[in-house]
């Protein structure tokens, strides 16, 4: 199957916005972008390194910047950052230039999850959950504003979770 069009995922950190992607990408033969990697391509350091030296403002600018340029693009599969949506041009942009899937994962998932990857700015030195708790409860409703299919991940594998969005494009 070769979707045409593009697909964006959203939703909070933790939910497998990266590893879903890559998988959905693959399945439909697209290319696959993730908007934090991106960012690091380009300016040559990790995203700790850009909110430390130029705060989540700074960041947010260049996350602006990367998910305007890559939805404009044809065929892509885009993972955005947790925060994304909190812009209201990225959250036009991404509903009228693909079709928005948002990964919802609940905050006891996403605290199990994000203690294993990489660092996270907004949670250096604090308490995860409660961060991440605040966090959704201001997100989920803009999750869900621009989203036209919700998959849980909860407890669930990549593969079923790609799979899952590959039967609904289909």
């Amino acid at each position: 199957m070769n979707c045409q069009g593009n697909y964006f995922l959203i939703g909070p950190m933790g939910a497998g916005k990266t590893s879903v992607g890559r998988h959905l990408a693959e399945l439909i033969k697209l290319d696959f972008v993730d908007s934090d990697t991106e960012i690091e391509a380009r300016t040559g350091v990790d995203i700790a390194y850009i909110f430390e030296k130029e705060g989540e403002e700074g960041f947010r600018r260049r996350e602006k910047k990367i998910i305007d340029e890559i939805s404009s693009r044809e065929g892509v599969v885009l993972a955005t950052g947790g925060g994304a949506i909190m812009d209201v041009e990225n959250r036009k942009n991404l509903s009228s230039r693909g079709y928005v899937i948002y990964l919802y994962t609940n905050v006891k998932k996403q605290v199990e999850r994000v203690k294993k990857g990489r660092e996270r700015p907004l949670l250096t030195n604090k308490d995860p959950e409660k961060i991440l708790k605040d966090l959704m409860e201001v997100r989920d409703p803009l999750y869900r504003e621009i989203a036209e299919c919700v998959i849980t991940t909860n407890g669930r594998h990549i593969n079923s979770i790609a799979k899952e969005i590959f039967d609904t494009l289909k």
